[in-house]
C-alpha cells in the first residue's frame, strides 16, 4: 500500500501540489488525469523521490521513504513515464535486462530469461534484437512496461 500525506511541492514561489492526501491499495489500478501543468507528473515523481517534496510524506507498506531507503524502496516499484528513457545502444531484451543485472546483481543468462519472458508477455518477442529507433511509440512504451515489470 501507497500512503501519501498531505504532498506538498513548490518550485520556488510556485505552489505545485497543495497537501494532497491519496492512498493506493496493492494491486489497484490508478489513473491520475488532469489538465496539463495540474501537477501530475510531478505527483508520480515525488511519490518516487524523483523529485524531494516540500513538505508531507509518503509511505509504502508502512515504511516511510527516505533519501536513505529510495534504492531499496524502487526495486519494488516501477513506473512508466511519457518519456521512456529506453538506452539506445542497447537492444531492447538488453533493455529490460540491464536493471536487474545492475541493480539486483542478477546472473545475466537469468535476467535475459526474465527480459524474454516479459516482452513476450506484452506481445514484444519478436522485437528482443531490435533497438529502440525502430520500434513505435506504442512498442517502446511496452518496453518500458517490461522493464518496470523487471525489477
Amino acid at each position: 500500500m501507497i500512503e501519501v500525506k498531505n504532498l506538498v511541492k513548490n518550485f520556488g514561489d510556485l505552489q505545485v501540489l497543495k497537501g494532497i492526501t491519496q492512498t493506493f491499495s496493492d494491486g489497484e489500478v490508478v489513473c491520475i488525469i488532469g489538465p496539463s501543468g495540474s501537477g501530475k507528473s510531478t505527483f508520480l515523481r515525488c511519490i518516487n523521490l524523483l523529485d524531494q517534496p516540500t513538505g508531507g510524506t509518503i509511505s509504502i507498506d508502512g515504511e516511510q521513504i527516505t533519501e536513505k531507503n529510495i534504492n531499496t524502496v524502487r526495486q519494488r516499484m516501477g513506473m512508466v513515464f511519457q518519456n521512456f528513457n529506453l538506452f539506445p545502444h542497447m537492444t531492447v531484451l538488453d533493455n529490460v535486462a540491464v536493471g536487474p543485472i545492475q541493480v539486483k546483481k542478477t546472473p545475466n543468462a537469468e535476467a535475459k530469461e526474465l527480459a524474454a519472458r516479459l516482452l513476450k508477455s506484452v506481445g514484444l518477442s519478436d522485437k528482443e534484437t531490435s533497438y529502440p529507433s525502430s520500434l513505435s511509440g506504442g512498442q517502446k512504451q511496452r518496453v518500458a512496461i517490461a522493464r518496470a515489470l523487471a525489477m
